[in-house]
Protein backbone atom coordinates (compact mmCIF):
# COMPACT_ATOMS: atom_id res chain seq x y z
CA UNK A 1 0.00 0.00 0.00
CA UNK A 2 2.88 2.39 0.72
CA UNK A 3 4.27 1.82 -2.77
CA UNK A 4 0.80 2.19 -4.30
CA UNK A 5 -0.03 5.50 -2.62
CA UNK A 6 3.51 6.80 -3.04
CA UNK A 7 3.42 5.96 -6.74
CA UNK A 8 0.05 7.69 -7.19
CA UNK A 9 1.37 10.84 -5.49
CA UNK A 10 4.51 10.89 -7.63
CA UNK A 11 2.51 10.37 -10.83
CA UNK A 12 0.20 13.25 -9.88
CA UNK A 13 3.11 15.58 -9.14
CA UNK A 14 4.95 14.63 -12.34
CA UNK A 15 1.79 15.02 -14.43
CA UNK A 16 1.10 18.42 -12.88
CA UNK A 17 4.67 19.54 -13.57
CA UNK A 18 4.63 18.38 -17.19
CA UNK A 19 1.23 19.93 -17.96
CA UNK A 20 1.89 23.19 -16.14
CA UNK A 21 -0.72 22.49 -13.45
CA UNK A 22 1.64 22.19 -10.49
CA UNK A 23 -0.08 25.12 -8.76
CA UNK A 24 -3.45 23.33 -8.91
CA UNK A 25 -1.85 20.13 -7.59
CA UNK A 26 -0.35 22.04 -4.65
CA UNK A 27 -3.66 23.73 -3.84
CA UNK A 28 -5.47 20.38 -4.02
CA UNK A 29 -2.93 18.82 -1.61
CA UNK A 30 -3.36 21.64 0.92
CA UNK A 31 -7.16 21.61 0.62
CA UNK A 32 -7.37 17.83 0.93
CA UNK A 33 -5.06 17.82 3.95
CA UNK A 34 -7.26 20.36 5.71
CA UNK A 35 -10.40 18.38 4.87
CA UNK A 36 -8.79 15.13 6.07
CA UNK A 37 -7.93 16.65 9.47
CA UNK A 38 -11.47 18.03 9.86
CA UNK A 39 -12.98 14.67 8.96
CA UNK A 40 -10.68 12.83 11.40
CA UNK A 41 -11.71 15.14 14.24
CA UNK A 42 -15.41 14.62 13.46
CA UNK A 43 -15.12 10.85 13.23
CA UNK A 44 -12.87 10.69 16.31
CA UNK A 45 -15.53 12.45 18.39
CA UNK A 46 -18.32 10.11 17.29
CA UNK A 47 -16.13 7.02 17.66
CA UNK A 48 -14.90 8.11 21.10
CA UNK A 49 -18.49 8.45 22.30
CA UNK A 50 -19.53 4.99 21.10
CA UNK A 51 -16.29 3.35 22.26
CA UNK A 52 -16.90 4.93 25.67
CA UNK A 53 -20.40 3.49 25.75
CA UNK A 54 -18.98 0.08 24.79
CA UNK A 55 -16.49 0.30 27.66
CA UNK A 56 -19.24 1.27 30.10
CA UNK A 57 -21.36 -1.63 28.84
CA UNK A 58 -18.40 -3.99 29.29
CA UNK A 59 -17.69 -2.81 32.86
CA UNK A 60 -21.39 -3.05 33.70
CA UNK A 61 -21.42 -6.68 32.56
CA UNK A 62 -23.72 -6.02 29.61
CA UNK A 63 -21.19 -7.33 27.08
CA UNK A 64 -20.83 -10.51 29.10
CA UNK A 65 -24.60 -11.02 29.17
CA UNK A 66 -24.87 -10.37 25.43
CA UNK A 67 -22.07 -12.87 24.87
CA UNK A 68 -24.05 -15.49 26.78
CA UNK A 69 -27.14 -14.69 24.70
CA UNK A 70 -25.08 -15.09 21.54
CA UNK A 71 -23.72 -18.49 22.58
CA UNK A 72 -26.22 -20.45 20.39
CA UNK A 73 -25.25 -18.29 17.41
CA UNK A 74 -21.55 -18.81 18.11
CA UNK A 75 -22.13 -22.55 18.52
CA UNK A 76 -23.83 -22.64 15.10
CA UNK A 77 -21.15 -20.57 13.38
CA UNK A 78 -18.14 -22.06 15.18
CA UNK A 79 -18.99 -25.62 16.26
CA UNK A 80 -15.29 -26.44 16.63
CA UNK A 81 -14.64 -23.91 19.41
CA UNK A 82 -14.89 -25.52 22.87
CA UNK A 83 -17.29 -24.13 25.49
CA UNK A 84 -15.92 -21.24 27.58
CA UNK A 85 -12.93 -20.80 25.26
CA UNK A 86 -11.63 -17.17 25.26
CA UNK A 87 -12.05 -17.00 21.48
CA UNK A 88 -15.84 -17.08 21.91
CA UNK A 89 -15.86 -13.94 24.05
CA UNK A 90 -13.57 -12.03 21.69
CA UNK A 91 -15.61 -13.06 18.64
CA UNK A 92 -18.85 -12.01 20.37
CA UNK A 93 -17.37 -8.63 21.35
CA UNK A 94 -16.19 -8.09 17.78
CA UNK A 95 -19.61 -8.95 16.36
CA UNK A 96 -21.42 -6.66 18.83
CA UNK A 97 -19.12 -3.75 17.94
CA UNK A 98 -19.65 -4.40 14.22
CA UNK A 99 -23.43 -4.53 14.67
CA UNK A 100 -23.23 -1.08 16.25
CA UNK A 101 -21.11 0.12 13.32
CA UNK A 102 -17.99 0.58 15.45
CA UNK A 103 -15.41 -0.88 13.09
CA UNK A 104 -12.52 0.73 14.96
CA UNK A 105 -13.73 -0.60 18.30
CA UNK A 106 -14.21 -4.05 16.75
CA UNK A 107 -10.61 -4.27 15.53
CA UNK A 108 -8.91 -4.95 18.93
CA UNK A 109 -11.45 -7.68 19.73
CA UNK A 110 -10.96 -9.14 16.26
CA UNK A 111 -7.18 -9.30 16.73
CA UNK A 112 -7.60 -10.97 20.12
CA UNK A 113 -10.05 -13.44 18.57
CA UNK A 114 -7.49 -14.37 15.90
CA UNK A 115 -4.82 -14.83 18.57
CA UNK A 116 -7.13 -17.12 20.56
CA UNK A 117 -8.02 -19.10 17.45
CA UNK A 118 -4.32 -19.46 16.68
CA UNK A 119 -3.74 -20.82 20.20
CA UNK A 120 -6.67 -23.19 19.68
CA UNK A 121 -5.04 -24.50 16.52
CA UNK A 122 -1.76 -25.03 18.37
CA UNK A 123 -3.61 -27.08 20.98
CA UNK A 124 -5.09 -29.22 18.19
CA UNK A 125 -1.66 -29.78 16.66
CA UNK A 126 -0.42 -30.83 20.09
CA UNK A 127 -3.27 -33.37 20.33
CA UNK A 128 -4.92 -31.67 23.31
CA UNK A 129 -8.15 -30.93 21.43
CA UNK A 130 -10.06 -32.83 18.71
CA UNK A 131 -10.73 -31.44 15.27
CA UNK A 132 -9.08 -31.06 11.86
CA UNK A 133 -5.41 -30.12 12.15
CA UNK A 134 -3.81 -27.61 9.81
CA UNK A 135 -0.12 -27.11 9.20
CA UNK A 136 1.47 -24.09 10.86
CA UNK A 137 0.76 -20.95 8.85
CA UNK A 138 -2.51 -22.26 7.33
CA UNK A 139 -5.74 -20.66 8.59
CA UNK A 140 -8.21 -22.93 10.38
CA UNK A 141 -11.90 -23.28 9.50
CA UNK A 142 -12.81 -21.02 12.43
CA UNK A 143 -10.34 -18.34 11.31
CA UNK A 144 -11.73 -18.32 7.77
CA UNK A 145 -15.33 -18.23 9.00
CA UNK A 146 -14.61 -15.42 11.45
CA UNK A 147 -12.79 -13.37 8.81
CA UNK A 148 -15.57 -13.73 6.23
CA UNK A 149 -18.34 -12.89 8.70
CA UNK A 150 -16.30 -9.97 10.03
CA UNK A 151 -15.92 -8.61 6.50
CA UNK A 152 -19.64 -8.99 5.77
CA UNK A 153 -20.27 -7.08 9.03
CA UNK A 154 -23.98 -6.92 9.86
CA UNK A 155 -24.63 -3.33 10.99
CA UNK A 156 -27.69 -1.85 12.65
CA UNK A 157 -26.14 1.59 13.24
CA UNK A 158 -23.43 2.51 10.68
CA UNK A 159 -21.84 5.13 12.93
CA UNK A 160 -18.84 5.88 10.70
CA UNK A 161 -20.94 6.39 7.56
CA UNK A 162 -23.36 8.63 9.46
CA UNK A 163 -20.38 10.71 10.63
CA UNK A 164 -19.06 10.98 7.06
CA UNK A 165 -22.46 12.03 5.72
CA UNK A 166 -22.85 14.60 8.48
CA UNK A 167 -19.39 16.02 7.80
CA UNK A 168 -20.11 16.45 4.10
CA UNK A 169 -23.41 18.26 4.66
CA UNK A 170 -25.99 15.52 4.13
CA UNK A 171 -29.55 16.71 4.76
CA UNK A 172 -30.41 13.38 6.38
CA UNK A 173 -27.20 11.66 7.63
CA UNK A 174 -29.15 8.78 9.21
CA UNK A 175 -31.01 8.02 5.96
CA UNK A 176 -28.41 5.32 5.28
CA UNK A 177 -29.54 3.21 8.26
CA UNK A 178 -32.34 1.30 6.48
CA UNK A 179 -30.42 0.47 3.28
CA UNK A 180 -27.35 -0.33 5.39
CA UNK A 181 -29.25 -2.89 7.47
CA UNK A 182 -30.65 -4.58 4.36
CA UNK A 183 -27.30 -4.62 2.53
CA UNK A 184 -25.26 -5.93 5.48
CA UNK A 185 -27.95 -8.48 6.41
CA UNK A 186 -27.86 -9.91 2.88
CA UNK A 187 -24.05 -9.95 2.81
CA UNK A 188 -23.93 -11.68 6.22
CA UNK A 189 -26.46 -14.35 5.20
CA UNK A 190 -24.49 -15.02 2.01
CA UNK A 191 -21.27 -15.20 4.04
CA UNK A 192 -22.77 -17.73 6.48
CA UNK A 193 -24.14 -19.90 3.65
CA UNK A 194 -20.77 -19.81 1.90
CA UNK A 195 -18.89 -20.76 5.10
CA UNK A 196 -21.25 -23.65 5.83
CA UNK A 197 -21.01 -24.98 2.27
CA UNK A 198 -17.22 -24.80 2.30
CA UNK A 199 -17.06 -26.43 5.74
CA UNK A 200 -19.30 -29.28 4.55
CA UNK A 201 -17.15 -29.66 1.44
CA UNK A 202 -13.97 -29.95 3.55
CA UNK A 203 -15.57 -32.61 5.74
CA UNK A 204 -16.82 -34.62 2.75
Amino acid sequence: MNFLWGGMLLIGILYGSLTGNLKEVTEAVISSSKEAVTLCVTVAGVTAMWCGLMKIAENAGLIGKLTEKMRPVLRFLFPGIPEKHPAGKHIATNMIANILGLGWAATPAGLKAMESLSELEEERRAGKLPGPVREAGIASNEMCTFLIINISSLQLIPVNIIAYRSQYGSVNPTGIVGPGIVATAVSTVVAIIFCKLMDARRRA
